[in-house]
């Protein structure tokens, strides 16, 4: 895809390790900015009423930034701090979904925030490209999903459905004989997830710089939208909010009125215009972080601005960096200096 794929090592150990924090008190468990007693943490939560989302006290970014620290290169720490003291989401990885979803669903709700997880594992998944993968068949996936269901429970989450896999369908990318069984893997997936009581779901479908709505909305009714709470713009590409809050309303209007979230995470210069336009989606020079998450949009349709990329993993082997979800401190750094 245009993204990352980012999944847990070693299954749910993220996830648990982040709980086990949050109990010691090295996060808010509170509506403020975090801390509590005993040491500092070096990652809190931001206020509630700014934003719900959890923030990851054990994140790639904050990790970097106490390395940073740690070896007295201030400047950096304070750079990609600007990415560790957000909310982020957390990819879910095709191994141990339910734990996964568990431990951070579970994190999420010691600190009083909710979970923003993104589900990237459908079958045939980025048509070979840079995140080339997914479950092996329907079924597999399914029964995956069943898994993320389970450990999300009565948790409130917030899921970023599929990234791609829409988009795929309609610009021919995926094969036609994948394409019924895709539509039916979509549509059920929020089914499924909306059988859990507090979880928020939107089907992502893509961003203004591909495709238009015209060619989206009946793609997306097929897909499940009416059943589902929204959809997604932008989901690590580099369209500006100005353009992106269009194309969703655009999108909206032919969708029932659907709301939309944004991801702002690196969109802060807009698109990138040199280089091989086939690429120019990958890692490219020059962009800056974007609107810090917040529901605060001041727009009805735009439920939020969201990090659903995660600022700093890189989008695929090119241009120098590392393999699609690999943290890439030397990129991060720039998006943080390059930010308004």
């Amino acid at each position: 895809m245009y993204g990352s794929y980012t999944g847990l090592k070693a299954g749910a150990t993220a996830g648990t390790a982040a709980v086990l924090l949050l109990l010691a008190g090295c996060s808010s468990s509170g509506d403020g900015d975090g801390g509590g007693k005993g040491a500092p943490a070096e990652v809190e939560q931001r206020p509630r009423s700014d934003d719900p989302y959890w923030v990851n006290p054990d994140g790639n970014a904050a990790r970097q930034a106490a390395s940073y620290a740690k070896d007295g290169e201030k400047e950096n720490a304070a750079l990609i701090r600007k990415i560790a003291e957000q909310p982020v989401a957390e990819w879910l990885s095709p191994d141990n979904p339910q734990e996964a979803a568990k431990g951070f669903t579970e994190a999420a709700e010691q600190a009083d925030r909710d979970a923003l997880l993104v589900l990237y594992n459908i079958p045939h998944r980025d048509c070979g490209q840079f995140s080339k993968g997914g479950a092996a068949d329907g079924d597999a996936y399914r029964t995956w999903l069943d898994g993320v269901a389970e450990g999300i429970g009565d948790r409130r989450a917030t899921v970023i459905l599929e990234p791609d896999a829409l988009l795929h369908l309609v610009d021919g990318c995926t094969p036609q004989e994948f394409h019924e069984e895709r539509y039916d893997l979509l549509k059920g997936a929020v089914e499924r997830l909306k059988q859990q009581p507090a979880t928020t779901v939107y089907v992502d479908a893509g961003n203004a710089g591909w495709q238009s709505p015209d060619a989206l909305f009946e793609p997306l009714q097929r897909a499940g939208i009416a059943e589902a709470d929204g959809f997604a713009v932008n989901v690590s590409n580099f369209q500006t909010t100005a353009a992106s809050t269009e194309f969703g309303k655009q999108l909206s209007a032919k969708v029932g009125g659907k709301p939309f979230v944004i991801d702002t995470s690196r969109n802060g210069n807009g698109p990138y215009d040199g280089g091989d336009p086939a690429e120019n989606w990958c890692n490219p020079p020059g962009r800056a972080l974007g609107e810090s998450p917040t529901t605060k949009t001041g727009d009805e349709l735009v439920d939020a601005y969201l990090w659903i990329k995660r600022p700093g993993e890189s989008d695929g082997d090119c241009k120098g960096g590392p393999k699609a979800g690999d943290w890439w401190p030397e990129y991060a750094l720039g998006l943080a200096r390059a930010m308004k």
